[in-house]
């Protein structure tokens, strides 16, 4: 298949890009390629690729940012998957936008289904459950695949910590929210074959199992071989501008419903990526 990607500079993108280039032609547009808030060149590269499908990972994923612009927050999130379904659309091609957990507010204190109402805590959230819908109103060949807590190739949660730790902490880090993290190699691989599908739709997907920031942080420590003081904060400790959802762990009902097989546990996936970024 032609495949087109937006984002192809960020984490995701980045894995997206190598692993779907093993069975298909990839053609990556990062943010100095193609700006999708920008219409008419959205338009205009999509019509002269004419991909079968797009992949749109691009997006503004800084949460505290959105919250504090929110007109840019929406430019980027909503709006320009607006441009990008409407240009995939109109060239026949089926389109996978990646969204987020964030979309809902934690509230369940339970892993949330596809079929669960969102209501999103923060602007990020809005952001791109709106962009969600002009997914749905514009391109009817779609998966919208929700997922979590990323990390990979770049800055990310991992290499934060792992930054803070070789200063010689200690290290605060907050416990009271709980979320997947989740390997963006094991996350493309994962989008790799419901590519090859047409079973559209939406999906969550994530590693498997849960952790609190803080347990996670302390995996990534233990998993370094590093022992480094770290203490459990409350997010309240913080003074984020952004609301985050004290649970947002996504079950990935229809994933497994279909009868595929889950995404390795988490610590199994940061152990992997560990031995990538430090063999």
């Amino acid at each position: 298949m032609r495949i087109a990607v937006t984002g192809a500079g960020g984490m995701l993108g980045q894995d997206l890009c190598r692993i779907l280039g093993v069975r298909h032609e990839v053609y990556p547009f990062g943010r100095a390629d193609l700006d999708v808030t920008d219409p008419d060149a959205v338009a205009e590269a999509l019509a002269r690729l004419a991909p079968q499908v797009v992949v749109h990972a691009a997006g503004w994923t800084d949460v505290d940012g959105c919250e504090r612009d929110p007109d840019r927050a929406f430019r980027v999130n909503t709006l320009g998957s607006r441009y990008v379904a409407a240009a995939a659309a109109s060239v026949g091609a089926a389109l996978c936008y990646l969204s987020t957990d964030y979309v809902f507010d934690g509230a369940k204190k339970a892993p949330y289904t596809e079929w669960d109402p969102p209501s999103p805590l923060s602007v990020y959230g809005a952001s791109k459950l709106a962009g969600e819908r002009e997914v749905r109103a514009l391109c009817p060949r779609h998966w919208i695949v929700r997922t979590s807590w990323l990390y990979g190739p770049g800055r990310n949660f991992v290499a934060a910590i792992l930054a803070q730790a070789a200063r010689g902490g200690p290290l605060r880090v907050v416990d009271d929210q709980v979320g997947s993290p989740t390997y963006t190699e094991d996350l493309a691989g994962g989008l790799a074959a419901l590519l090859e599908t047409a079973r559209f739709g939406v999906y969550h997907l994530t590693n498997a199992g849960l952790c609190s920031w803080f347990q996670f942080a302390t995996a990534i420590l233990e998993a370094a071989g590093l022992r480094v003081p770290i203490e459990p904060i409350p997010s309240s400790a913080l003074d984020r501008p952004a609301p985050r959802p004290p649970y947002s762990v996504l079950r990935n009902a229809c994933w497994e419903l279909e009868g595929r097989p889950p995404l390795r546990p988490w610590p199994e996936a940061l152990r992997a990526y560990l031995a990538r970024v430090h063999p």
